[in-house]
């Protein structure tokens, strides 16, 4: 039995995380400031510890990581348009409160923090498969935030000899997933729409794809990380379904009528390419994009349309 610290543990990715480590037989310490996560996520378990403090608190954040085995640094205020117009702020949230972690699982002899960074970093790229060997380019201090944070963790490995893994999410949807506030997927939009009987509301074309991968693939992800002897050093990797969707086949998928707004300035397409996690890590993504959706329409009290039953691929 290990004793794992997750920041951010109530929130969408974490509390799901938490649940799996506490399956594992691990015990969990939960660090969250609870400005956006939930206390009912929390498992009524005794091997459940909570930490209700904010990361840009080092010595709170020291305290939390006394006796830590090892650390899921999830914890971020992750909106593209919030940094925008919060740009000190998200600095504080996204980049101090990594590097405090950081600090603090040095200084408590931590073997390994594995970071939950984004594909944010890559920005507008040449080709639409992302590669870990791509340079960075930014498109907004959250993208920004997060690369950083990546570039710390390979510091720290250099410097002081802890292990670091960073992983870049793609697009992660399923349940418990924000429905509303500053961060809300096209996915979550859409079952609230289609729950309200909304028409759904596509900016663009709709032809524009994005890599939609199930929470239950990242936590996975995560645990595989953390114990794998082939990482440690500052590593890098994506985590993504590896194939890609548009809004259009999403909207079909939920089900219902559509509606189209004018575009606005984001990236076209976004496809991971998973070849080092399957190298480093041993991990592929399980989920099909239909199951996911269907599992979340049932959870929302929405009937399965057909379409669902033929976008398998």
């Amino acid at each position: 039995m290990s004793l794992y610290v997750v920041t951010g543990g109530a929130g969408f990715i974490g509390s799901h995380l938490v649940e799996a480590l506490l399956h594992e037989g691990h015990r969990v310490r939960i660090i969250d400031n609870f400005s956006t996560g939930k206390r009912e996520r929390i498992p009524g378990n005794a091997d459940v510890d909570v930490v209700e403090q904010d990361l840009r608190d080092f010595d709170a954040v020291r305290s939390a990581l006394r006796g830590a085995d090892g650390v899921f640094h999830l914890a971020a205020l992750p909106s593209v348009q919030y940094s925008i117009e919060h740009p000190r702020e998200t600095n504080a949230a996204n980049i101090t409160a990594t590097v405090h972690v950081l600090e603090a699982a040095r200084d408590a002899g931590v073997r390994r923090v594995v970071y939950s960074a984004s594909s944010s970093a890559y920005g507008d790229q040449p080709s639409p498969q992302l590669r870990e060997d791509m340079k960075p380019n930014p498109m907004s201090p959250y993208g920004l935030q997060k690369y950083v944070g990546e570039e710390y963790c390979k510091v720290f490995s250099l410097c002081h000899g802890i292990q670091t893994v960073s992983l870049r999410y793609f697009n992660v949807y399923g349940p418990r997933m924000a429905d509303e506030g500053a961060y809300v997927t096209v996915i979550a939009i859409f079952l609230r729409q289609r729950k309200a009987g909304e028409v759904l509301t596509i900016t663009g074309d709709g032809t524009q794809t994005r890599d939609f991968t199930h929470v239950r693939d990242v936590v996975r992800a995560n645990m595989l990380t953390m114990v794998s002897p082939k990482v440690g050093k500052g590593e890098v990797m994506n985590i993504g379904a590896g194939n890609n969707r548009s809004v259009n086949d999403v909207a079909r998928a939920v089900g219902g009528p559509v509606t189209y707004l004018p575009a606005r300035i984001e990236p076209h397409d976004t496809l991971a390419d998973i070849t080092r996690a399957q190298e480093l890590i041993g991990w592929v993504p399980t989920v099909a994009f239909v199951d996911g959706i269907r599992e979340l329409l049932t959870l929302h009290g929405i009937a399965v349309p057909e379409m669902t039953e033929t976008a398998r691929v």
